[in-house]
C-alpha cells in the first residue's frame, strides 16, 4: 500500500471498536482534503473489528513480542505431534496452555487500559482464547493474528497436522520407524534368477534334485535372524505406540476435566457478577430513596428554620410593645 501508513492503521485497530467507524470517516475525509484519494479507498475498506477480534489486536500490536512467542510455540507443537514426540507434546501442552493463559489475561488488561468503560467481567475473553488457540494450530490463523487486522474472533476444531507419509517415534532410544503399507520389513527378498538357477542345476543334477529346493525354500540362518529381529522392532514400536497412545489419551482427559473446570467456574463467576449487579442496582435504588428523603427532610428544616425566624421577631414586637407600655 503506497498512501496508507501503518501507523493509521494501527491507531484504527487500537481504538475502541465503538469509535472505529467514526475514525475511519474522520481519516478518509482527511485522505481526501489532502488529495490522497488512494489512502481515501484504503481506509474507507477497512473493516470494524468485533470486541475480541479487537483485544487480540491489541496484543499484536501494543505485544508483537509476546505474539511471536506464541508463534513459535505453535511451530514447536506441530513438529513435535508430527513426530509423536510424547514428552516434548507434553511440555509443550502445558506450555501452550500456560501461554495462552497468560495472553488472555494481557489482552484484558490493555482492553481495561484502553476503554476505562469496559467491565473486565464483560469482555469475551472465552472468543478470545480461542482465536489464540486457533493461532496456535493454523498458520494462517497465526498470519492473521500477527498482522493485527482482524476483524472477527477465530476458532478451530481439532489440533495439529493430520497427513503425514510416516510415523516415526523417538523414545529414548534409536529413531524407529513404521513402514508404509506393502513393505515387507528385515527380509532380504529373493530373485527370481535365483530360483530359475536352481532348476537349472536340478535338471542337471538329477541326484541332488531334493536337496536342492529344499535349500531353495528354506530361509537361511541371516534371513531368519533378520525376520526375527523386524518382528521384534515392530512389537517394541507397537508398545511403545500403544503407550503414547494412553499417555495422550490421559492427557486429553484432563485437558477436557480443564476446560470443564473452567467452563464451570466461568459459569460461577458469571452468575456471581450477575448477583453483584442486582445487588448494586438495590443499593442505587435504596440510595436514590435516601437522598429523596434526605432532600425532603433538608426541605421542612428550612421550612421550619424560616417559621422559628418569624417567630422571633414576633416574639420580639411584642416583648418592645409591652417595655414601651410600661415606661408610660
Amino acid at each position: 500500500m503506497r498512501a496508507m501508513t501503518v501507523d493509521l492503521v494501527e491507531r484504527l485497530y487500537t481504538a475502541p471498536p465503538d469509535g472505529f467507524v467514526a475514525a475511519r470517516t474522520e481519516a478518509v475525509a482527511a485522505a481526501r482534503a489532502a488529495g490522497d484519494e488512494a489512502t481515501a479507498r484504503q481506509v474507507a475498506k477497512l473493516r470494524k473489528p468485533t470486541v475480541a477480534a479487537w483485544m487480540v489486536n491489541l496484543l499484536a500490536i501494543r505485544r508483537p513480542d509476546l505474539v511471536a512467542d506464541l508463534v513459535e510455540l505453535a511451530g514447536e507443537l506441530r513438529t513435535a505431534q508430527r513426530e509423536l514426540r510424547g514428552p516434548q507434546l507434553r511440555e509443550l501442552s502445558a506450555q501452550r496452555r500456560s501461554t495462552v493463559s497468560a495472553l488472555v489475561a494481557q489482552a484484558r488488561g490493555l482492553a481495561t487500559e484502553a476503554d476505562s468503560r469496559l467491565a473486565a467481567g464483560k469482555l469475551p475473553l472465552a472468543e478470545v482464547e480461542a482465536t489464540l488457540q486457533a493461532a496456535l494450530a493454523d498458520l494462517d490463523v497465526a498470519e492473521q493474528v500477527r498482522s493485527g487486522r482482524l476483524v472477527r474472533a477465530a476458532s478451530y476444531a481439532g489440533f495439529g497436522e493430520v497427513p503425514r507419509p510416516q510415523l516415526r517415534l523417538v523414545a529414548g532410544g534409536p529413531e524407529l520407524s513404521l513402514p508404509a503399507p506393502g513393505t515387507r520389513t528385515g527380509k532380504p527378498s529373493t530373485g527370481a534368477g535365483a530360483g530359475a538357477g536352481a532348476g537349472a542345476g536340478a535338471a542337471g543334477q538329477g541326484g541332488d534334485r531334493s536337496t536342492t529346493g529344499r535349500a531353495a525354500t528354506e530361509p537361511s540362518a541371516a534371513e531368519r535372524a533378520a525376520e526375527k529381529r523386524a518382528a521384534a522392532e515392530r512389537a517394541s514400536l507397537r508398545r511403545t505406540l500403544a503407550r503414547e497412545l494412553a499417555n495422550a489419551r490421559t492427557e486429553q482427559r484432563r485437558a477436557e476435566a480443564d476446560l470443564d473446570r473452567a467452563t464451570a467456574a466461568e459459569r460461577d463467576g458469571a452468575a456471581a457478577l450477575a448477583d453483584a449487579e442486582r445487588a448494586l442496582a438495590e443499593a442505587e435504588r435504596r440510595r436514590a430513596g435516601a437522598e429523596q428523603e434526605v432532600s425532603r427532610r433538608k426541605l421542612a428544616r428550612k421550612t421550619a428554620e424560616r417559621a422559628a425566624a418569624a417567630a422571633r421577631r414576633r416574639t420580639g414586637d411584642v416583648e418592645a410593645a409591652v417595655e414601651a407600655l410600661d415606661a408610660e
